[in-house]
């Protein structure tokens, strides 16, 4: 590779997300895939749907041959300036209610789950009861 590639930066990178204009970013390069758009074999939604982020989990977890990496050469232009590229968001859980005692609808709920089936019950033995014929 030659050394007098630029360095990008990555609000320039995410500008070519395009059909046309296309450049990803893979393990701190840049390559402009535009003339590989139509060439892919997954297509250029693929390519597409990793422009304006880090491609590089997208790229590895294909498992791409060694002569798909070859060719990832001649489309190689600069490097990331990896200071521009933003951090990784890490997942936070939101946050649960508290467990409140006095809160008792749930408990009145589960009592009526029990009691309403036996008054059903009861109800149908007394009527039943009542309207039998001797």
């Amino acid at each position: 590779m030659a050394s007098d590639r630029k360095l990008h930066t990555f609000e320039e990178v995410a500008k070519h997300d395009q059909t046309k204009d296309c450049w990803l970013i893979i393990s701190g390069k840049v390559y402009d895939v535009t003339p590989f758009m139509e060439d892919h074999p997954g297509g250029d939604e693929v390519l597409l749907s990793a422009t304006g982020k880090d491609a590089t989990n997208d790229f590895e977890d294909v498992g791409h041959s060694d002569s798909a990496r070859d060719m990832m050469e001649k489309y190689y232009i600069g490097k990331i300036d990896s200071s521009t590229v933003p951090l990784k968001r890490t997942y936070i859980p939101p946050q649960q209610a508290q467990y409140n005692p006095d809160k008792t609808p749930e408990f009145v709920i589960k009592i009526l789950q029990f009691l309403v089936p036996l008054l059903i019950l009861g109800l149908a033995f007394v009527v039943r009861h009542y309207t039998k014929k001797e």
